[in-house]
């Protein structure tokens, strides 16, 4: 039989309420009690029911967290953040995968409303048409609702009226400073791969891009833009489609490191030397900014940085929308040059 609340009480010489007290810290207990309840619960392999607290209670413990692309190591650094702080609230992060389908993605926000998740947090961007937004307030109002609150994390607000925190990624400002950068090594001719369309962080870094090129006086070339997604296979054949096509470039500057990472190799493949020939940047600053060899130049994204916010924010007052911009740093390493 399972141990019950009642005999770790009997075993720490205290009463059932004040075990329930150490075990919810809601409550201050004396150092010597909090002690003697925790020693308890080791003896015993005590493990607090997480379906009769929510009952009693209304709160489930549960910290729901949609990702993406959980394979992608920018997602997974944003979730190790979530975890870890979650975890220090004594909460469960729950981590579901919806590949980018707001269809499973609404289907993840009705499955933790239903579990009676304390907060949801959605990490990665989000689709940009309106029957998306539309439909993204209604399930933030229902969340709401419930009691359940919810924090946008790496993309905006669907909407004026709809509740919840934002945790935004100065996406713009990132991809102006390493497009300058480039510039500023003599690059006039840069090639850009973006990620995929129709999703904010990818409409913000090619917006911060043209920007940059504007305000330097660089004429943008749109037969150098070519439109990909966030892999590495990408980020080959849009290189590969520039050389096939005869377009002349001197860098590219690639939506994420990972299309930068299969940049390189196909710049390789084709016998442009990088950065000697063509310099190549990337963005996020993961690990593969650093596997590559020459290491990526890039722009560095403090992921579990971005996390650990999502939490806060989760916990924190809930009377205003709270919207927190986080920066981002330009990391120069070797892979960008001066133009030949």
């Amino acid at each position: 039989m399972p141990v019950t609340l009642v005999e770790v009480a009997a075993r720490a010489g205290v009463s059932p309420a004040t075990v329930s007290r150490v075990l919810n810290g809601n409550y201050p207990v004396a150092e010597s009690t909090r002690q003697r309840v925790e020693q308890a619960v080791r003896e015993l392999d005590y493990v607090v029911n997480a379906h009769a607290r929510a009952l009693l209670h209304a709160t489930s413990g549960i910290v729901g967290v949609v990702l993406n692309d959980a394979s992608d190591p920018f997602f997974a650094g944003i979730a190790r953040g979530i975890q870890g702080a979650a975890a220090e609230t004594s909460r469960l992060s729950v981590i579901c995968n919806s590949e980018g389908d707001p269809e499973q993605e609404f289907a993840f926000l009705d499955l933790l409303r239903g579990h009676r998740a304390d907060a949801v947090i959605l990490v990665g961007a989000a689709p940009e048409d309106e029957e998306y937004r539309a439909e993204a307030t209604t399930r933030a109002k229902g969340m709401r609702s419930n009691g359940t609150r919810l924090v946008l994390c790496g993309r905006p607000s669907p909407g004026p009226d709809a509740p919840g925190d934002v945790v935004e990624i100065d996406n713009g400002g990132g991809s102006a400073a390493i497009t300058r950068h480039l510039v500023q090594l003599g690059h006039r001719r840069i090639a850009y791969i973006t990620g995929p369309d129709g999703r904010t962080t990818t409409t913000s870094r090619l917006a911060g891009f043209r920007q940059a090129l504007a305000d330097s006086g660089v004429a943008a070339d749109e037969n150098l833009v070519v439109h990909g997604d966030f892999s590495r296979q990408a980020g080959r054949e849009a290189v590969e489609q520039l050389l096939a096509a005869g377009r002349e470039f001197t860098a590219v500057l690639a939506a994420n490191d990972l299309v930068a990472a299969g940049a390189v190799s196909a710049l390789r493949a084709a016998g442009r030397r990088v950065p000697e020939d063509v310099s190549v940047a990337g963005y996020d600053d993961l690990p593969t900014a650093m596997d590559v060899w020459p290491n990526l130049t890039t722009v560095h994204v403090p992921l579990e940085e971005i996390g650990r916010k999502a939490v806060e924010l989760a916990f924190g007052p809930a009377d205003t929308q709270t919207v927190v911009t986080v920066p981002t740093e330009l990391v120069v390493r070797e892979s960008t040059a001066a133009a030949r």
